[in-house]
């Protein structure tokens, strides 16, 4: 391994620092780890975030921005901890992707009847508005 590889490696973050870089509150971290997401360090009551805790919450961010649930992330991350070859992992995270993709479909769908219903009832209340002000002018 490189020296900067091995730097990097072995680089640590406190929670200010990690919750900075990743905009997130320090709250947000010691859930993650309450929950068992994040493992970080502990040297008395300071914690210390490894290489691997950043990318890590790199994930888990991503996964929650992509509407993951907690649960969900947690099973993704212990497979790519399982397995070193990331071929159950991708497969999961694909076959997961598939799912939301198709409820994001339907979201839309529905979001689409919605608005037409509102545009059509709109347009229908503009009418009878119109109507009723040109009768008292």
């Amino acid at each position: 391994m490189n020296s900067k590889r091995m730097r990097k490696h072995s680089q640590s973050y406190t929670i200010n620092e990690l919750s900075t870089l990743y905009d997130v509150t320090p709250r947000t971290l010691r859930h993650y780890e309450d929950v068992g997401l994040l493992t970080p360090i502990r040297q008395g009551a300071r914690r210390l975030y490894r290489e691997r805790d950043r990318v890590r919450l790199q994930l888990i961010l991503r996964g929650r921005r992509l509407g993951f649930g907690l649960p969900e992330i947690q099973e993704m991350l212990d497979l790519y901890d399982a397995d070193p070859t990331e071929v159950a992992q991708l497969r999961d995270v694909i076959r997961r992707g598939d799912a939301k993709l198709e409820e994001l479909r339907t979201q839309v769908d529905e979001l689409q009847t919605m608005m037409a219903e509102i545009t059509e009832l709109r347009a229908k209340m503009q009418r009878r508005l119109d109507r009723i002000l040109n009768q008292e002018g």
